[in-house]
């Protein structure tokens, strides 16, 4: 059995207090990330006013118990989609991508305004992912969020979509702002969706469902069967605030799940009411290098590797070596980032890869004395180093 399993049994086993440890959590957080999707933010005419101006007043009272709060909001391209209505159609990257330099501003002002009337101070922050793929960058960005939250101020964190292409894009708004927990050194992350919580059953399939209170393991859960398509406004769903909610317990940040359309939903939260669903964080951790290495960029190739490579990984904690590689696809270079997957297809994680793709189509299923002969001496001994990779990574 893998150290995260043990972990995740282990933390099955306490599975009666998760109440306490809600509680504790949300009573000691300094540092809360909170995102806003497009479902609460909007209505049938575009940005819900009265909204942001709930969500304004909430974060603010959350501000006052000494935290820090980042908000990471959509709403931008559904803000000039009300804008455009009457004169324009929508459709395609380009459209979107107008409609969002249209609603930014606006959906920023509304924001501004709302703060302000608090005594509070808001800060725009637009990001592509190339902004996190640089480590200079990202350090750079940490320091930005260190000297705002500082500051006292409230940075309203949306993905730059005027500039951003495929290859640079986070996907969702869920997948940024579980980002930024790494950057913020956050120890809370709320989501705040359209949904009452995490359904057992897919309440498209099941009207019934009942929402859960608590997800002890949120890696085991089956997405697929769990979750319905995304929402009609956004991007996300259920399916992607699950993804990020993943990620977070990864590092060690609990998880919850509100629905933001109701009346004071976030001073009712951290009063200790039970609502919504709360998501445990992994008993077992993984380093903030790890998760920056795993989630700066999607992933560029596949490396597939053996059995007796796939059990020294996952249960010997060692490093690929060329020997254990069976197949490789993509162009990747060397230092790119890559799955590496069991013969079954399986994604065991992610690391970086000391090889370009076509060197390692050379040297796979070689052993070292043999690699030295195909490339010469300036070589790597592992292809992977267990030092740059994430096991379970989330992608």
């Amino acid at each position: 059995m893998s150290g995260r399993n043990e972990a995740r049994r282990d933390q099955a086993d306490t599975a009666g207090d998760w109440q306490a440890e809600r509680r504790r959590a949300l009573a000691d957080a300094r540092c809360v990330v909170v995102k806003v999707g497009s479902a609460v933010l909007t209505n049938g005419e575009g940005l819900d006013l009265d909204m942001v101006e709930s969500l304004a007043g909430q974060l603010s009272a959350v501000q006052e118990g000494g935290r820090r709060v980042v908000l990471v909001s959509s709403g931008a391209v559904a803000a000039g989609r009300g804008v455009l209505r009457s004169c324009c159609e929508i459709a395609g990257m380009p459209h979107r991508q107008a409609a969002s330099a249209i609603g930014q501003s606006r959906l920023m002002h509304h924001y501004d305004e709302a703060f302000a009337r608090r005594g509070r101070i808001s800060a725009q922050v637009l990001l592509t992912r190339d902004d996190l793929k640089s480590r200079n960058r990202f350090l750079n960005a940490r320091n930005t969020f260190a000297a705002l939250l500082d500051w006292g101020a409230i940075p309203v964190v949306n993905e730059n979509d005027t500039v951003a292409v495929h290859d640079l894009k986070f996907g969702d708004n869920d997948c940024l702002a579980s980002l930024l927990l790494n950057i913020v050194e956050a120890d809370l992350f709320v989501n705040l969706t359209s949904a009452g919580g995490v359904f057992a059953e897919n309440p498209q399939d099941n009207p019934d469902a009942c929402v859960m209170d608590c997800i002890d393991d949120v890696h085991g859960l089956d997405l697929d069967g769990l979750c319905g398509g995304k929402t009609s406004v956004g991007t996300g769903g259920m399916y992607s605030k699950l993804l990020s909610a993943r990620r977070a317990a990864q590092i060690g940040v609990p998880t919850l799940i509100v629905p933001g359309r109701e009346p004071d939903v976030l001073a009712r939260a951290f009063a200790g009411e039970a609502i919504g669903t709360w998501v445990r964080a992994d008993a077992r951790t993984v380093s903030r290098r790890k998760y920056w290495l795993a989630y700066q960029s999607d992933p560029a190739g596949t490396v597939t590797v053996d059995e007796g490579a796939a059990r020294a990984l996952l249960q010997g904690g060692k490093s690929l070596l060329p020997g254990g590689v069976c197949a490789v696809e993509g162009g990747f270079g060397s230092g790119a980032l890559v799955r590496v997957a069991a013969q079954d297809g399986t994604v065991i994680g992610v690391g970086l890869s000391n090889y370009a793709a076509a060197e390692l189509r050379r040297i796979m299923g070689h052993k070292r004395h043999e690699v030295a002969a195909i490339l010469g001496d300036a070589h790597y001994p592992e292809v992977i180093h267990r030092d740059n990779l994430l096991l379970d990574a989330v992608v």
